[in-house]
């Protein structure tokens, strides 16, 4: 008989890796840390938050989250986000 793995929507959230190459970014709304993905790691759809228009697999892109959790969340993990990269650098 197969072990089925559980949906990933209801596993804890992975944490966000500290060891990557990311940078500390300051826009208008905080500080980000920015994690460059390349078109070979890129490998699901998402929608760009700043243009909602969709990043596809195999397109280069940017991940950002909140440098500093918010105010009552343990982990930065659920507020990530995966802009294009232009968009993210048009944002003030």
């Amino acid at each position: 008989m197969a072990h089925h793995r559980p949906s990933k929507h209801l596993r804890a959230a992975r944490p966000l890796s500290q060891a990557g190459f990311q940078v500390s970014v300051h826009k208008y709304d905080g500080s980000w840390l920015v994690r460059q993905i390349r078109a070979g790691q890129s490998v699901k759809r998402y929608t760009c938050p700043e243009c909602q228009r969709a990043i596809v697999p195999g397109q280069a892109h940017v991940v950002v989250w909140p440098a500093v959790p918010p105010i009552g969340s343990s982990s930065a993990v659920e507020f990530r986000r995966h802009f294009h990269s232009q968009c993210w650098a048009m944002r003030p």
